[in-house]
């Protein structure tokens, strides 16, 4: 590991400026992923800044019930808090199905948002990625590439996104808020991850030395109904193969609000409108939740050995919807 210098930041601000003009430092939240890709040479800072320590761990309500979320703020604490669990079900669950106890209760809010989008050919030094060396190929477009993205993707990267708790955030219109050299700004996560493109290692629009200080998300009636469910290969500490999470309102059989994510799928969080905009206004049956779904996977590009995620997640919007149907009789 190369040796780095660290300083650990006294506020919000302080440490906004201990990145400028360092193109080679970072910042140190929980380092569940960052400290990881040091190990392995991936990456190579030249300075940690210390964040974890920031008055940044806090929920705040507001009068019209939007929720922020402070950025150094565990996973463990965030899944826990009775205000998430109460508003927005599905970020609880989404939360609790990433990663392990240990990791969630290092792992920070803001460092989930900022992992890397990744395969094992990222952390592999020995094979060409594009992510890792902008130009040098893709590997696994013709190597193992069995849980690789179906929708999205470029011939530069097929890599998905494993974020469990982005999936959540997605359905549900979360806003980034950051601090930057020039003052503060807010991001829609709609906009926040950057398609993979011809870039695929730029990530996100998150502007050189910002610092992710929290995230809200807007009042939602619809998302106290909400579900995340996940499919993966073995029952903890594994990424997704493929996820959703999902949110319902039904008037006498008649769609009148849905939300809807997918994870696993594509380089970011997966918002389905095109299967939204289906449901909205038509009846609540499995018949109309497969069509919307297919509506939305009519834009899949399987891969040679990933094919198997178009059923997956068709099936995913029809049994998760119809549960959370069931359950508000």
């Amino acid at each position: 590991m190369r040796e780095f210098d660290y300083r650990r930041a006294a506020d919000a601000h302080e440490a906004v400026a201990l990145l400028s003009g360092e193109p080679e430092a970072r910042f140190l939240g929980g380092g569940t992923n960052l400290v990881d890709l040091m190990k392995t040479g991936v990456e190579n800072p030249a300075l940690l800044v210390d964040v974890r320590g920031l008055p940044l761990d806090r929920i705040e309500v507001a009068g019209d019930g939007a929720l922020t979320i402070g950025a150094t703020m565990t996973n463990s604490d965030l899944a826990a808090h009775p205000e998430v669990r109460h508003r927005y079900p599905a970020l609880a669950e989404a939360v609790l199905a990433g990663a392990s106890g240990q990791l969630r209760n290092m792992a920070t809010v803001g460092g989930n948002l900022l992992q890397r989008t990744r395969c094992g050919y990222f952390t592999d030094l020995s094979r060409p990625c594009n992510k890792r060396e902008p130009g040098s190929g893709c590997s696994a477009l013709d190597g193992e590439h069995h849980n690789h993205a179906i929708l999205g993707w470029s011939e530069h990267c097929v890599a998905t996104n494993p974020s469990d708790m982005a999936v959540a955030l997605a359905a549900f219109d979360a806003v980034v808020r950051v601090l930057t050299p020039e003052g503060s700004a807010e991001i829609p996560l709609a906009d926040f991850y950057l398609p993979v493109g011809e870039t695929p290692h730029r990530e996100t629009a998150l502007p050189d030395g910002a610092l992710i200080t929290g995230v809200t998300l807007p009042a939602a009636p619809v998302a106290a109904r909400s579900r995340y469910r996940k499919v993966r290969e073995r029952a903890s500490y594994a990424f997704a193969n493929g996820s959703i999470a999902a949110a319902l309102h039904v008037e006498d059989g008649t769609v009148r609000d849905v939300r809807i994510a997918f994870g696993a799928v594509a380089s970011r969080p997966w918002r389905a409108r095109e299967a939204e905009r289906a449901l909205i206004g038509g009846p609540a049956t499995p018949e109309a939740f497969a069509a919307a779904a297919d509506a939305e996977l009519a834009a899949a590009r399987p891969l040679a050995h990933n094919g198997y995620k178009v059923p997956l997640i068709r099936n995913l919007v029809v049994s998760t919807l119809t549960e959370l149907q069931e359950a508000a009789r």
